[in-house]
């Protein structure tokens, strides 16, 4: 019996997210990768997902939507800004990326939530000073939803949701346009109506 082979979350978040990048065709700098191995480091402690939204702000208010949560932070001073926005970015991208699933029980939807953590990227790329890190959050703006694919990707490699829901996700193709969805439709012999298509049928 050989002797058991130990390795960090870190090094297998890294192979992870370099595995992912290559199949999804996700062209980015080191630094970008080295991002989203912190995210997910950061989340395999569980009890950071449900982080209270309370402690971000500074009022008796609570804030109950992301989009309160985004207008508040973009009013707040700089380190408190900084901070709201990164965590909303982080989470909201972590959230789309292993719980897509869940989104069919609640009234909001992956779309929502991208144009919120897009958005949150956006602001932070335009209020960090660090030129590299700057362009991290300017990419992950503009391409979050190519980020959410790599995190589905590694979600179901790992076994962490089902990938066997074939409405689920045609669900997820038609609210997202997701590359890896149609992917997956493909393969199992289903051909995917276009999201330009479908609306116009939804208008009939």
């Amino acid at each position: 019996m050989g002797t058991p082979i130990f390795v960090s979350p870190k090094d297998f978040f890294k192979e992870a997210v370099r595995d992912a990048f290559s199949k999804r065709k996700i062209e980015a700098f080191p630094m970008a990768e080295d991002y989203l191995v912190h995210v997910l480091e950061h989340y395999v402690v569980a009890d950071h997902l449900h982080e209270s939204e309370n402690a971000e702000s500074h009022g008796p208010k609570k804030i109950t939507t992301l989009a309160e949560t985004l207008l508040i932070a973009a009013q707040s001073e700089h380190s408190t800004k900084v901070d709201m926005l990164k965590k909303l970015g982080d989470r909201t991208l972590y959230i789309c990326g292993f719980f897509s699933d869940s989104f069919q029980r609640k009234v909001i939807d992956v779309d929502y939530c991208a144009e919120m953590g897009g958005t949150a990227y956006r602001i932070l790329a335009q209020s960090t000073k660090e030129d590299t890190l700057s362009k991290v959050y300017s990419l992950y703006s503009k391409k979050f939803l190519a980020f959410v694919d790599v995190l589905n990707y590694i979600s179901e490699k790992s076994q962490l949701q089902s990938s066997s829901n074939v409405l689920r996700i045609y669900d997820r193709y038609l609210k997202t346009g997701s590359e890896l969805a149609r992917e997956k439709l493909s393969h199992l012999g289903i051909v995917p109506i276009s999201r330009v298509d479908q609306k116009k049928v939804s208008q009939y």
